[in-house]
């Protein structure tokens, strides 16, 4: 699996004492499935971030990932861009059913997509992964319970997958380019990803 570099198991663990509870930080490229009633947190700029919950079993999760610019201009989900993004959803979603979620039953909510990267506003690089994450979802018939996409600010996305309720905090004010380092980062690596040939996609 060639993408295995760009998407994988989010590692950064910590006890969040604001909400009281074990929670996972997921950056740029990552991703965390949990059964548990742990929480999920990641800061978003231009990138995207798929909530997935199954209610009935309680299992969620949640990716962070960004589509490399393929130098296409082609729409829909069969440039290489969009077979990026197919491989990070299917990932998550796969994982979720290893550990008992119903793909009939998953509910999504989705955020990020702001054009907030210095010199990216020319590509539309938050509106192309925003549009993606809705076809994406549209053609799986995985049914949209909230979506805040697009603007200009980064966000601050808390999500607890065992009650399905995300929070989500606009960050107006940055007083370092962290965000913005991270996603430019990521952003090159992801560019730089071999083509689609040798990806396995799962099968379901």
């Amino acid at each position: 699996m060639e993408f295995d570099n760009n998407v994988h198991l989010a590692p950064n663990s910590y006890y969040d004492r604001h909400f009281e509870k074990e929670a996972v930080k997921i950056l740029p490229g990552e991703y965390y499935v949990t059964k548990g009633d742990k929480l999920i947190v990641t800061v978003l700029g231009s990138c995207v971030a798929v909530c997935l919950r199954d209610k009935v079993s309680g299992v969620g999760g949640m990716n962070h990932f960004l589509l490399p610019n393929d130098g296409s201009n082609q729409g829909g989900l069969l440039t290489e861009s969009a077979r990026y993004g197919v491989y990070a959803m299917e990932l998550l979603i796969n994982h979720l059913l290893k550990l008992g979620a119903n793909r009939n039953r998953l509910e999504a909510k989705v955020f990020g997509g702001g054009n907030v990267l210095r010199g990216m506003t020319v590509n539309n690089v938050g509106e192309r992964n925003a549009e993606f994450v809705l076809d994406y979802l549209h053609n799986e018939e995985i049914p949209i319970f909230a979506q805040d996409l697009l603007g200009e600010y980064p966000r601050k996305v808390y999500f607890f997958p065992d009650t399905g309720k995300v929070m989500v905090r606009k960050i107006k004010s940055i007083h370092n380019t962290t965000i913005m380092d991270r996603e430019s980062e990521y952003r090159m690596r992801v560019k730089y990803t071999p083509k689609s040939g040798g990806v396995e996609l799962f099968d379901t």
